[in-house]
């Protein structure tokens, strides 16, 4: 550990079930404000959303290739949002992560942090079987990939160092809603999931508590347990 960085931080982490994608942000931006503050803890947030494209600061209405009638047949809203990178999917089966930590002193590289996000990803796959899962540095590619096929995507915010946003990870997610989006900007990527390649359909409770763990380890943190943050509205 850097020694700049002072005395392990804790990590307060939580598994919030199904989130609507404007109570999550809520969720974040007050965390982000206690942090900023020094009033709140570091948190990490796992969860999956309803159905609903993410069109990130790169992303143009145009990455969308659904018309209105399939996106109200499937349920599928379109929310626009400030993290980096294009659009892509979220929906059940899928874990979501939004980190709101400080990387101020001992962290201040952008790079870095998103290289880590996915070195946690990769560790949390290969508990899972997917043992060659593998972080791509490409700034095209960032996410984590399979081979050829992506499994994990990563669109992070930071504001004064503090982070918000994160990755989404498939774990049983209908792959089929992929198909109404140019999926992170990648025209014929193919995406693929833990069940996809395993055939076993992981509890998403016991995948989030796996992620949180190989992310205190990963980022110097010290866990602190299923912290409420305010049940989802």
């Amino acid at each position: 550990m850097d020694e700049r960085a002072g005395p392990i931080r804790d990590l307060h982490w939580s598994w919030l079930g199904s989130v609507p994608y404007d109570r999550a942000l809520e969720l974040q931006l007050e965390t982000r404000q206690g942090v900023r503050a020094g009033t709140g803890p570091e948190r990490l947030l796992l969860l999956e959303h309803p159905h609903v494209y993410t069109l990130g600061r790169s992303a143009s209405r145009g990455d969308v290739k659904a018309d209105d009638e399939w996106l109200r047949d499937q349920g599928v809203a379109i929310v626009e949002c400030d993290r980096g990178g294009q659009v892509t999917y979220h929906g059940p089966g899928q874990l979501v992560g939004y980190p709101i930590v400080d990387l101020d002193p001992d962290r201040r590289d952008v790079r870095r942090y998103v290289w880590d996000l996915q070195e946690v990803l990769v560790r949390t796959l290969r508990d899972l079987g997917v043992t060659e899962a593998e972080g791509i540095r490409e700034s095209d590619r960032i996410g984590v990939w399979v081979g050829g096929r992506k499994i994990a995507s990563i669109g992070v915010h930071l504001s004064r160092w503090v982070t918000t946003h994160g990755f989404a990870l498939n774990l049983t997610t209908n792959l089929s809603l992929f198909g109404g989006i140019i999926a992170c900007g990648l025209p014929g990527v193919e995406m693929t999931s833990v069940e996809a390649l395993t055939g076993r359909r992981p509890r998403l409770p016991e995948v989030a508590e796996a992620c949180a763990a190989h992310f205190s380890r990963v980022f110097d943190r010290r866990l602190v347990g299923a912290a409420g943050v305010g049940a989802p509205r």
